[in-house]
């Protein structure tokens, strides 16, 4: 049985064709991100639409018999402004676009932004469309009075497939919009953006199948359904098996997260994580990070040039190079910590205004300190993401580790003694594309429970001594960006100012 997994993703959209859950063809599509100022993240629809229709035709050709169906994946948080006529008047807002920063804080003074949280499932935050409509609305007037629909990049490449604008519940659950409970929007949430029900698209479960029209058929030759299928993260737990009770999947990318499955929402007083939906049965909690493996490539780009040309001399990766070098120094870095908030941060700290720092920095320190201390740093920080967790759904028994990161040992192991957790890598290529997939059997009942389990590639234990170091620095690594708040606030304001 054909199937076609399909994950829109911030940087591009990739297709694959599965037999089963045997991956036979992958096409990948580019698209830039649209970045003319450092608040401003942007994307065109249009050419994600017709990122979505390559890729998919790609891997189509490719198979030898009829397509079950294709299910969708995609990035969370986008904002697209269409006319009554389905046009664009905006571009695609994404997650990574600050510029509603101003409008958050004042949404956070008008209303209980907690409450708002505890029945929405996502923190008040620049991100969410919640706070993108209120600064739309603010900003540019005429636009959002012309706007017959707000939509994400999903919802509006489903309406150009399938004539009608639908959203699924985890993409809904990703707004600051959705009444998690009540399974529909939420009124106060939609008072505070100034908008109705009506501009909005109609919420769906995540195995809705639904039909493309007669000209996509006519047009491309699309013969088989679609499932709307769900956002990247969630989908992504069920591609590297991280859904049993005890079991959590750690990404890193360009950024990361953390996320594990539920049987219901849970909800934290404390503000620090999101939950989004998978299934009726099924949802993930979590946090996403900002820094991630970008925090690596800043390091590489600006302060490793000799690294840098040392690996094209030997024919290596520099990253290869910048970790060999961490390992020559002991876990801790002889007490050099740091903070990696180079673009602000989301979980825990839910704060756009926090910048990184190093911390603890002595004489003799040099170089390699440097290095290791960043990577820690970044394991440091989703770690901290884990202990929300830790409150509300108990202890992980074991890791998934995906995303780029997980190629190097090093790092695994790092997460490994940091967690205090056996950390395991997961065989998954795409796995926000199987996922989809997995969610798309279960539409069709194909299936009754996700059960998939992939095979394990890498697996590391905790080594105690390691451990041990990192128990003593974890404490103090928490209290510094507690303490610095405020001052977080005061020096953004000033590069604001003057940079």
């Amino acid at each position: 049985m054909f199937t076609i997994g399909v994950d829109i993703g911030t940087t591009s959209t990739k297709a694959v064709l599965f037999n089963g859950h045997q991956q036979l063809a992958v096409h990948n599509v580019l698209y830039p991100l649209l970045t003319p100022d450092t608040e401003t993240a942007e994307q065109d629809p249009v050419v994600i639409y017709g990122a979505v229709l390559e890729a998919v035709s790609a891997v189509r050709a490719k198979a030898d018999g009829p397509i079950r169906f294709a299910s969708f994946s995609s990035a969370m948080h986008s904002l697209i402004a269409l006319d009554a006529s389905g046009r664009p008047l905006t571009n695609s807002i994404t997650w990574a676009d600050s510029r509603a920063n101003p409008y958050t804080q004042e949404i956070k003074r008008d209303v209980d932004a907690s409450a708002l949280h505890m029945r929405t499932g996502t923190p008040v935050h620049p991100m969410a469309p919640l706070s993108k409509l209120r600064w739309l609305k603010k900003e540019h007037p005429d636009v959002f009075e012309q706007t017959a629909k707000f939509v994400s990049i999903k919802e509006y490449v489903f309406y150009r497939l399938t004539g009608r604008f639908v959203v699924d519940y985890s993409i809904a659950s990703a707004t600051g919009l959705f009444n998690l409970k009540q399974r529909d929007w939420d009124t106060e949430a939609l008072d505070v953006a100034g908008v109705t029900p009506e501009r909005l698209s109609e919420l769906v479960p995540t195995t809705e199948i639904l039909p493309v029209t007669p000209e996509v058929t006519e047009t491309l030759g699309w013969d088989f359904p679609l499932v709307i299928g769900a956002s990247d993260g969630v989908l992504s737990n069920l591609g590297v098996g991280a859904f049993e009770q005890g079991v959590v999947a750690v990404t890193i990318g360009t950024s990361g997260a953390i996320r594990t499955v539920v049987s219901e929402p849970v909800e934290d007083p404390k503000g620090r994580i999101f939950c989004y939906a998978l299934t009726d049965k099924h949802w993930v909690i979590g946090g996403p990070v900002n820094n991630g493996g970008i925090i690596l490539r800043w390091l590489r780009d600006e302060f490793a040039a000799s690294e840098v040309e040392t690996a094209k001399r030997l024919g290596i990766d520099a990253y290869d190079v910048l970790t060999r070098i961490a390992e020559t120094v002991k876990p801790g870095a002889d007490g050099l910590l740091f903070h990696p908030y180079l673009m602000g941060e989301r979980a825990p700290l839910w704060d756009s205004n926090a910048r990184g720092s190093f911390f603890g920095l002595s004489i003799h320190h040099k170089r390699e300190h440097f290095i290791r201390a960043v990577l820690e740093g970044v394991i440091f920080n989703l770690y901290t993401v884990m202990l929300a967790l830790d409150e509300l759904t108990g202890a992980p028994n074991r890791i998934h580790a995906t995303g780029g990161f997980a190629q190097s040992s090093l790092w695994r192991q790092m997460m490994a003694d940091i967690f205090d957790t056996p950390v395991v890598v997961p065989e998954s290529h795409e796995s926000s594309c199987l996922g989809a997939v997995m969610l798309g059997e279960y539409a069709f009942g194909d299936i009754e429970e996700f059960q998939e389990v992939p095979q394990v590639t890498h697996e590391h234990t905790p080594d105690m001594e390691a451990t041990n170091v990192y128990r003593e620095l974890l404490p103090i690594y928490i209290r510094l960006s507690r303490h610095l708040s405020e001052e977080y606030e005061a020096i953004s304001a000033f590069q604001r100012k003057h940079v």
